[in-house]
């Protein structure tokens, strides 16, 4: 290989090889460099966080905190990725001493990969036996829709809008969030769209506010109007358990019964995407779906799955296993599930059993909601709604209770003002850009919640002298 670089070529590389190996504060680099660097080669289509203010350079994470640069540190309520906590010894301890003994692909037979899909389907429903492993979320809903398709002999597909299941071509096409935003190409044909079921949002005597009872049964019934418009050809309705970027959005009661209800009258499978809640994040349950007392013909997930490292999977039964399998096309995966990343997936699963992680969300997300809904939106009227489950939290800013309009700039003002002068990163999602969500690593704390509220609350009390008219959209 060294001898097809060519000596110049290679006496220029060698310099540039060692540079990257050494650690940020020898490399030579500034802030403003690496900035510039990323805008040389990277396209914009790919953001930065707080590119309206001062964007982070992140060197280090350990536990609930990021450190830049300079040593500072954030308190990082955002991070679901790092689902343990950043650089969690047990993940990396794991990692390091397969990487040390082997990393190939899963045509050869290893033990860490039977042993990861034995404990995993151990979390899920008994039907739930059938295990692929890829590397993201993305991947996972595609091959998730793959299946559907070989199951059912169906294309369409049954959406809900704001729904997100990745970035590639086929799964943008059952993400509204994508495919009706910016560059977004529009519907297509073999898509049906239903209304998101967000109660807070719902008009006045349509039946589906939290007030009422059988709102879950209302909002569904847009999917059996979606079936029956599909003609008899659906072949999955896809669901995020908690939908984050549509604003932290959690369905009320009984809505999966009835849509799954829905469904599989028309023939259809369902899919529950976990990819943002699962694994204990919701706290009073392991897997977002169980909420809804519902049992998914596939599930996916990814994120958490190996705390940052690339893991991620579709759990399905035997019966749509078998189906896929006998279309003749081999599944081959060359990094997916492979030993390294099955390590890290292990040692997850094992880390969030032993310190009782989900019992800790679920505890630490009731001090969290308790504390802004009984203290905060008793004096923040900007505050229009909190909700969620566990550390799955969004806390909704209006202008006004009862129109609800959104406070879109002024979310923004409040993200970047938590990040310059409180060292909190937090993020923004919703359609109109007005939930900051807290989603943060499991080992988030009750001290670091009050630390989060208490400067949320410092905040609120200085927007009131803020012309709103220079503050722009905070990328997070």
């Amino acid at each position: 290989m060294l001898r097809l670089i060519g000596a110049g070529l290679l006496a220029g590389i060698l310099p540039l090889l060692r540079r990257l190996r050494s650690v940020h504060k020898d490399c030579g680099l500034t802030k403003e460099r690496v900035l510039e660097l990323r805008e040389r080669h990277f396209c914009n289509a790919q953001s930065v966080s707080y590119a309206n203010t001062d964007p982070l350079w992140i060197v280090r994470g350990d536990g609930v905190y990021l450190y830049d640069e300079q040593g500072r540190k954030f308190l990082d309520t955002r991070n679901n990725v790092a689902h343990l906590g950043h650089t969690h010894p047990a993940v990396t301890q794991a990692v390091c001493a397969q990487i040390k003994m082997l990393n190939t692909n899963t045509r050869y037979l290893h033990e860490n990969l039977v042993t990861l899909a034995q404990a995993l389907t151990a979390t899920l429903p008994g039907k739930l036996t059938k295990c692929f492993f890829v590397n993201s979320g993305s991947e996972a809903n595609d091959l998730a829709l793959r299946l559907a398709r070989a199951h059912t002999g169906n294309k369409d597909v049954v959406v809900v809008d704001r729904g997100y299941h990745g970035h590639t071509c086929e799964v943008i096409h059952i993400s509204p969030y994508k495919y009706e935003g910016h560059g977004g190409d529009g519907k297509e044909a073999w898509v049906h769209k239903v209304p998101c079921p967000d109660s807070y949002r719902a008009a006045a005597g349509s039946g589906c506010t939290r007030e009422d009872p059988e709102a879950g049964r209302r909002f569904a019934e847009s999917v059996a109007t979606a079936c029956e418009a599909a003609g008899g050809k659906v072949s999955a309705f896809f669901v995020e358990s908690g939908m984050s970027v549509a604003g932290v959005i959690l369905p009320p009661k009984g809505y999966l019964e009835h849509c799954y209800a829905h469904v599989k009258k028309a023939g259809g499978i369902c899919v529950a995407d976990e990819v943002q809640v699962g694994f204990g994040r919701f706290g009073s349950q392991y897997w977002g779906f169980e909420q809804q007392e519902v049992v998914p013909d596939i599930v996916t997930m990814g994120k958490p799955f190996g705390n940052g490292f690339p893991l991620a999977a579709v759990v399905t039964t035997e019966e749509v296993s078998d189906s896929f399998g006998k279309t003749g096309m081999e599944y081959f995966n060359t990094f997916g599930g492979n030993p390294v990343a099955a390590a890290a997936g292990l040692a997850v699963l094992e880390a969030v059993e032993q310190n009782q992680l989900q019992a800790h969300a679920l505890e630490v997300g009731n001090h969290i909601i308790s504390r802004l809904t009984t203290e905060l939106m008793l004096r923040r009227d900007l505050i229009g709604d909190v909700r969620g489950s566990g550390l799955f939290i969004g806390i909704e800013f209006v202008r006004d209770r009862e129109t609800k309009q959104p406070a879109a700039i002024e979310t923004s003002w409040i993200c970047s003002k938590l990040k310059d002068d409180f060292r909190i990163l937090t993020s923004i999602d919703g359609p109109d850009n007005n939930v900051i969500v807290i989603k943060p690593p499991m080992c988030f704390g009750k001290d670091h919640a009050d630390q989060f509220i208490d400067a949320l609350d410092k905040v609120l009390d200085r927007l009131a002298d803020v012309d709103l008219a220079t503050v722009q959209h905070t990328p997070t």
